[in-house]
């Protein structure tokens, strides 16, 4: 019973944790980005929000770009931090501008995903990352 009311952590747990939430959200945003990517790809019209009046082709190319490529980086652990960049911003976006009149609920999935960023944002990649063993490559060569 101690054990459930430890607050110490465990390093190795907390990356292996760090891993599979880093995968599991970069998997879980891609599938959105994907359905996008296919939709040019067939070549058909665009139709998509214009949200901060770039264009909705723009728009649509800059949510491509967050959800799908940049999820494929987060996944990686592959400059994670700068990944998670754009899918906050993304994330800003649908929030509070484009539901910005519609209730909690069609905004929540959208904040679960902001949360989820920031805090990779604020982590980084953890050991399990690509970034983690390119530092260390890099560390290892100045000495």
């Amino acid at each position: 019973m101690k054990q459930v009311f430890n607050t110490n952590f465990n390093h190795l747990s907390l990356n292996f944790g760090l891993l599979i939430f880093r995968v599991a959200i970069g998997a879980f945003m891609m599938v959105h980005g994907y359905g996008k990517l296919q939709g040019v790809l067939a070549g058909g019209e665009i139709q998509f929000m214009d949200p901060i009046g770039i264009g909705q082709e723009a728009s649509l190319y800059l949510a491509i770009f967050a959800e799908f490529f940049c999820s494929i980086f987060l996944i990686l652990g592959l400059a994670t931090r700068l990944a998670v960049i754009p899918l906050i911003i993304t994330m800003l976006v649908v929030v509070l501008i484009a539901l910005r009149s519609d209730p909690f609920e069609k905004k929540e999935l959208a904040l679960h995903y902001l949360l989820g960023y920031m805090l990779i944002f604020l982590i980084g990649g953890g050991k399990y990352s690509l970034d983690f063993f390119i530092s260390r490559n890099n560390n290892k060569r100045r000495r």
